[in-house]
């Protein structure tokens, strides 16, 4: 999750950018990427954190949001040396947020592409820092997937890895259409690019990767097309001639194609030890000194962006606010007048930074801290009203009574004190009464007789709802689903696609393999043999006449189905309709598959969804 490599590290927030997150204040923006971006901010004593706030694409997918939730977990109890522990989390918000410690350092990546290889003491010392992490990582459950340099980052004392078991949750959502990645292909397995199991060996794999990458300065299998290089990690040799040669057996051994024959954490560890003229320990002087140079730039950290003072206490309109105390929600955080948000989470709580702008002196509160109270205190001096934490913050998610807050992360604002009812609004309220009891009047006389027959088709109109109160869901005819279109998708061969994703990714099936899972739509093709269709695990398929156009009529009509169709069967342009067992119906147009001369096999479709147009069927 980092952005392009930039000269400052902090980039200024921007006006689409939030100001306050979980009751976090932000100070900059640290990067951004395939999943969210990452800001700087504080905890109340002043510590610096990193926020990763989740894309709304992802917090829109309900599997994404249950393995977030599993994740943060599992990361919160991964606790080594040579990680950056999780500090605070909301995984039900509406957009998920992850916030870890600061690492004031640059990442592998960022490091290699602005100062080139690191010497060879430097990339021992790396390899046994992330060796050790992944240790701690995989000894709390959890296979990294994603281990490449941008999720390595270069401390003072050692290298950080980040992002550890996030990569999982991506796994499910579905956002190729819309030309956002996860993951980086240079950097994946040989088990991941042909849909296979994922263990903690894939990480020694990334492993191999990284320790590669920091001695040659450039990926190991090369960089190109995505496709290009994920055919190279199962197909081919690493390109190794550039690296040193007391390095060679030990990435040689990691980058092994069969998972069994990489070696054990414990045995990369040994090798490097082995390896090192002197004894490797870590220190201020690991990292030439050019990198060490990009620690300092990261130690000037920016404080949080001011506030605006909140605007005179006026009594809100309907349009500004709505009327009468809200239900407190994850998304609504309690502020004091000075705009800054107090306490919203457990472990660490409010934004504040010493010596932030913007804040009025001499105002109560924690010394050091602006804008957070005496402990069992309300800003205005009075006791803490009781949905107050113990540790006399405000719990995530409350307010004060009868504060009223505008929007996610803008100040609240006090309404004034209730106004005397004004004689206006008791004539208004008399004049609508006398108007309800005429309406009862009317409805007790009986109907006037309609010659017309006006009256007849007012009712037909209506759905010829009965007295009963049941005639109008009754007699309305069912409404069909808005089709909603994607345009040029790629499944790489043995991926899957879900109807039910939107919008429809390219997808491993982790339960078992392609031909026999539960995915909607596949593309398979047998390596050894060469044959190529496409099917579905969940559902029928028909492929239309080229004188039919699909439609969601003319898929609900057809009868010949089938589970799978060669793709020696299909041209561009022919229209496939998918018909799944959750209900939903779909036009599947093929337009081609990758050339002779491609390294990897690929299909490229065009798709149309109505989804939820039929009721689920069990078989």
């Amino acid at each position: 999750m980092n952005s392009a490599f930039s000269t400052d590290p902090f980039q200024p927030l921007k006006a689409d950018d939030p100001a306050v997150v979980g009751g976090y204040r932000l100070a900059a923006v640290l990067g951004a990427g395939g999943m969210g971006k990452v800001y700087l901010s504080y905890t109340p004593g002043g510590r610096p954190l990193a926020i990763k706030v989740i894309r709304p694409e992802f917090s829109e997918d309900p599997e994404f949001r249950r393995r977030f939730q599993q994740e943060v977990r599992a990361a919160q109890r991964v606790q080594g040396l040579y990680t950056a522990p999780v500090i605070d989390s909301d995984t039900e918000g509406p957009q998920p947020w992850l916030a870890t410690a600061y690492v004031p350092g640059p990442s592998l990546a960022h490091a290699v592409a602005r100062h080139g290889r690191l010497p060879l003491r430097s990339v021992l010392l790396l390899t046994v820092g992330v060796a050790e992490a992944l240790g701690v990582i995989h000894g709390a459950g959890i296979v990294h997937r994603d281990l490449k340099p941008a999720n390595v980052l270069l401390a003072a004392d050692g290298p950080r890895v980040i992002d550890f078991g996030i990569a999982r949750a991506a796994d499910t959502t579905a956002l190729t259409g819309t030309g956002v990645s996860v993951g980086t292909p240079a950097f994946m397995s040989p088990e991941q690019a042909a849909v296979g199991a994922v263990t903690p060996a894939t990480d020694v794999f990334a492993l191999g990767q990284i320790a590669a990458y920091a001695a040659i300065g450039a990926p190991a299998f090369g960089d190109g097309p995505s496709h290009a290089v994920l055919y190279r990690i199962v197909h081919e040799d690493p390109d190794l001639g550039r690296l040193p040669a007391e390095l060679r057996p030990l990435v040689t051994r990691c980058l092994s194609r069969d998972p069994a024959d990489r070696p054990a954490l414990g045995d990369i560890l040994r090798m490097c030890h082995e390896i090192s003229p002197e004894p490797l320990r870590q220190g201020e002087d690991w990292l030439p000194q050019a990198v060490a140079g990009s620690i300092t730039e990261r130690l000037r950290l920016p404080a949080p962006a001011s506030t605006p003072p909140p605007p005179p206490s006026t009594a809100p309109t309907p349009t500004q606010f709505s009327p009468g105390p809200q239900e407190p929600g994850p998304d609504r955080h309690p502020y004091t007048p000075t705009g800054y948000a107090v306490a919203a989470a457990p472990t660490q709580t409010g934004p504040a930074a010493p010596g932030a702008p913007g804040v009025p002196p001499g105002g109560p509160g924690v010394p050091g801290v602006p804008g957070h109270w005496p402990r069992n205190t309300h800003p205005q001096g009075q006791p803490a009203p009781a949905h107050h934490h113990p540790s006399g913050f405000a719990q995530p998610g409350h307010r004060p009574p009868g504060s009223q807050q505008s929007g996610w992360g803008s100040p609240g604002v006090q309404p004034a004190a209730p106004r005397p009812v004004r004689t206006g609004l008791i004539v208004a309220a008399s004049v609508v009464g006398a108007l309800v009891v005429l309406g009862v009047i009317g409805a007790l006389l009986p109907d006037d007789p309609d010659t017309s027959g006006k009256g007849d088709r007012s009712r037909a109109s209506n759905g010829g709802a009965s007295q009963g109160g049941s005639g109008d869901e009754a007699g309305k005819e069912p409404v069909d689903p808005e089709p909603v279109s994607y345009k040029g998708i790629d499944v790489t061969a043995n991926y899957a696609l879900q109807l039910a994703d939107h919008p429809p990714r390219p997808l491993e099936d982790e339960d078992s393999g392609v031909m026999y899972g539960k995915k909607d739509f596949y593309f398979y093709r047998d390596s050894l043999f060469g044959d190529e269709q496409v099917g579905s695990a969940n559902g029928k398929l028909v492929v239309l006449k080229n004188a039919q156009k699909g439609s969601l009529k003319v898929c609900r009509e057809e009868t010949r189905y089938t589970e799978k169709i060669g793709l020696d069967q299909l041209t561009s342009g022919s229209q496939i309709c998918v018909l799944s067992k959750a209900g939903h119906i779909a036009v599947v147009t093929y337009r081609g598959k990758s050339g002779p001369n491609d390294p990897s096999r690929y299909i490229t479709v065009d798709l149309t969804v109505w989804r939820n147009a039929e009721e689920a069927r069990q078989s």
